[in-house]
């Protein structure tokens, strides 16, 4: 029992063999799969899938290197797109200051409103941030300030100072295959000590496939394969840290149904 809380099934590379992907991940126990978004242009086909699909969920975002050509999506628009029953999360948002490739104004005012749409709706926020630890953590913390959300940070390969930051804003940390990449060594510390009622797993397929398939496109089976990491990593049994983070995926995207 798994849930791949972070894949993109409708990336090239997955979506040209989607029916496929989808039957070995629930060969390797795969039981939901949270597909996100990028743009808005991907809105309906993320949207569509999971309408097919009992055990693909949605979410509805504007990724930190789409803000420049999204300056019309407000927490207005987010609100009404998280109305479909489908959707469960709002994100991807965030920051990403290592390739730049939107605005850093507008990235944060983006942010911003999908934060404030979490908390209208009550869904949970998806973060993205890379080489912007300050920043996140500032607009966090000070949003929290403002009325509370939940929210996960994705893809978690920042400070142990900021995981400690997340986790005392009460937002859980999702890893994806990077912790178990050989270079990877102070994400596994962190990993250590993760609580383990606020951690998810993730794939964020088709990237960032785990060792033994680095170098393939990756796919929300792999999810088996990082959990098993950590799990090893952390002393813990296999069984548990799956049963454990799947229960987590549920308490924090709890519009989600079994």
């Amino acid at each position: 029992m798994l849930v791949d809380s972070h894949c993109h099934l409708n990336y090239k590379g997955l979506v040209e063999q989607q029916a496929e992907v989808l039957a070995r991940a629930r060969e390797q126990g795969v039981t939901a799969m949270l597909n996100i978004s990028t743009r808005e242009s991907e809105w309906d086909d993320v949207l569509g899938l999971a309408e097919q699909e009992s055990d693909v969920w949605a979410s509805v975002g504007i990724h930190p290197h789409e803000t420049d050509g999204h300056k019309g999506v407000d927490a207005a628009k987010l609100v009404a797109r998280a109305a479909n029953p489908r959707v469960i999360g709002i994100g991807e948002t965030g920051l990403d200051y290592y390739y730049d490739h939107s605005d850093r104004a507008q990235q944060r005012a983006s942010f911003r409103e999908h934060i404030h749409a979490a908390r209208e709706t009550g869904l949970p926020i998806i973060v993205h941030t890379r080489e912007a630890e300050e920043d996140t953590a500032q607009i966090l913390s000070e949003e929290m300030t403002a009325g509370h959300y939940k929210g996960v940070i994705h893809c978690f390969t920042a400070s142990a100072d900021f995981a400690r930051v997340a986790l005392d804003l009460g937002l859980y940390i999702s890893l994806s295959g990077i912790v178990t990449f050989k270079n990877a060594a102070d994400l596994q510390e962190v990993a250590k000590w993760l609580p383990a009622d606020r951690m998810l797993v993730e794939t964020d397929a088709p990237f960032l496939a785990p060792v033994p398939h680095r170098g393939r496109t990756g796919e929300p089976g792999f999810v088996a394969d990082t959990a098993r990491f950590l799990a090893k990593l952390r002393g813990e049994g296999e069984d548990s840290l799956a049963v454990q983070t799947t229960e987590n995926f549920y308490r924090l995207f709890s519009k989600a149904r079994r």
